[in-house]
């Protein structure tokens, strides 16, 4: 998965492969989430919103099944 960096307080990257439906997102704070069965449409979504953070809370934050990959060191 190619990372895209975000201008975004919030997020810092995001993947997604379609093939799968796989939603991959990496926070500020360092920690890495991965979410199951994300449409296209809403990762298209993610990547032209004015504000990512808002987005990604609204939109795909508690909306679908995840898995927390990693704490890292911040960014």
């Amino acid at each position: 998965m190619d990372r895209i960096p975000l201008d975004s307080t919030l997020l810092a990257w995001v993947s997604y492969l379609p093939d799968l439906r796989r939603l991959r997102v990496g926070l500020h704070t360092g920690e890495d989430y991965e979410y199951f069965d994300v449409p296209a449409q809403t990762y298209s979504g993610l990547l032209a919103a004015e504000s990512k953070g808002h987005y990604y809370n609204r939109h795909i934050r508690n909306e679908f099944r995840f898995q927390r990959i990693k704490k890292t060191t911040a960014t």
